[in-house]
């Protein structure tokens, strides 16, 4: 079976008729007060030349600092008290979202995945949900080596328990349904744990067919995380699953369109390209038959300006389905370009947009330190090996405050005179 590494087939490419560049300044700055602790190395480098006095800065020392902090809190995660093993799962989701621990999880892990195993099998719904999401972060840290697939067999049908138990609270579950996707998606080593993970997902969502008048809202997020893993997974599936999966799915997937929920309908929509886009790699004419009804769909979501959804549900609905409407029309898909450091990752295929997007939501504003730095990571959108700068190289390539400010005044002045000239043509015609 393809490993996830072979899961990209499309690398950086130039199409797509406009270029986004994509920004989490706003989830930066809202992580900033707890991520100060474990920044970027060439951030602590220039902390510690400050304070030193240009001498060698003693990084094995605060990686040593950071270390202790985990295994403390993972500890912790044992705890009787629920108030401690909550606070330790936060703060072990925090550093395994920000850093990369390497051999200090490897020999860790049985430990880890023991601990989270009890938590989801006896903790309440927000612990469970901490856990599953851990599981997530570690199999991210692991990869696909005998480790990464030992922790996935260990709990992937505890994850299908929670996942499928309709007692179990909904944050839980969507949290393994998540779990699920990106365990399986990164160290599954046959075809029967991938078929199995992606057959427990289809059951989730599959309930959506059958709903006439919408279904209940704990249903329609736990059936948002379920296709979002399920499409993950079927971009490493072989070519007898994705034809099936054109058959059984792509019918219903409009009436997905329709429901009330705006998740639920963005990744209806994001699906069904995806689904298009595999289908074209199978059979480069390949069309639907129902092509125009569904496109007469999608261009009233693209334009929907309906009062009572919230303002930034209708933008983030519009541009999606403009997105998608234009590759069903036209087989363009719209780049999507991620800066990282020194280095630029193109997303231009709805594969590597959903990977992209799985991995984004899982480790928040971490990653774009995990991009740079985490083999596993850049073993899947194929970036090679981690770049090793010193702080000099890194410092050369940063901006300096004096020269960003020319850039701008010199930005600003130009814009200025430009719309002073279309001014003066409007006080013209008037």
């Amino acid at each position: 079976m393809p490993r996830a590494r072979r899961s990209n087939k499309k690398g950086p490419s130039s199409r797509g008729s406009r270029t986004r560049v994509d920004s989490d300044g706003s989830d930066d700055e809202a992580a900033s007060d707890v991520l100060s602790h474990c920044s970027d190395a060439s951030e602590t480098v220039s902390v510690l030349e400050e304070g030193s006095g240009g001498d060698a800065p003693d990084l094995q020392s605060y990686q040593d600092q950071r270390e202790d902090k985990l295994k403390e809190n993972i500890d912790n995660l044992l705890d009787r008290s629920v108030k401690t093993r909550l606070t330790a799962l936060g703060n072990v989701r925090l550093a395994l979202s920000s850093q990369v621990f390497g051999d200090f999880l490897l020999e860790r892990r049985v430990t880890l995945t023991d601990a989270l195993e009890r938590c989801l099998k006896k903790g309440k719904e927000e612990e469970q949900s901490l856990a599953a999401a851990l599981l997530s972060l570690l199999c991210i840290q692991l990869g696909s080596g005998p480790e990464g697939e030992e922790v996935f067999h260990s709990v992937k049908n505890l994850l299908i328990s929670v996942l499928t138990d309709s007692s179990s609270g909904a944050s839980a579950r969507q949290s393994c349904a998540t779990a699920l996707g990106i365990c399986c998606y990164i160290a599954a080593t046959d075809d029967e744990d991938l078929a199995s993970s992606l057959n427990c997902l289809e059951g989730i969502f599959t309930l959506l067919y059958s709903e006439n008048s919408g279904s209940p809202a704990n249903l329609q997020g736990l059936a948002c995380c379920a296709i979002q893993s399920w499409a993950l997974l079927l971009t490493i599936c072989p070519a007898s699953r994705i034809q099936k999966a054109l058959e059984s799915h792509l019918p219903y997937f409009s009436g997905v369109l329709s429901s009330e929920n705006v998740s639920l309908r963005i990744a209806g929509g994001e699906s069904l390209a995806l689904l298009y886009e595999l289908g074209r790699d199978l059979e480069e004419d390949f069309e639907y038959d129902d092509a125009d009804t569904l496109c007469v769909t999608l261009k009233a979501l693209a334009t929907d300006g309906n009062k009572y959804r919230a303002k930034t549900d209708r933008r983030k609905q519009r541009s999606i389905f403009r997105d998608v409407l234009h590759y069903i029309e036209g087989g363009e898909c719209h780049e999507e370009t991620i800066k990282f450091g020194l280095e630029v990752m193109y997303v231009d295929s709805w594969v590597r947009r959903r990977t992209y997007c799985t991995f984004k939501e899982t480790l928040g504003s971490g990653i774009r330190f995990h991009l740079q730095h985490n083999e596993v990571l850049r073993d899947i959108f194929s970036l090679g090996a981690p770049l090793i700068l010193d702080a000099a190289a890194i410092k050369a390539s940063k901006i300096s405050r004096v020269e960003k400010h020319m850039f701008n005044s010199a930005a600003f002045k130009a814009r200025t005179k430009a719309m002073s000239r279309v001014r003066d043509k409007r006080a013209d015609v008037l």
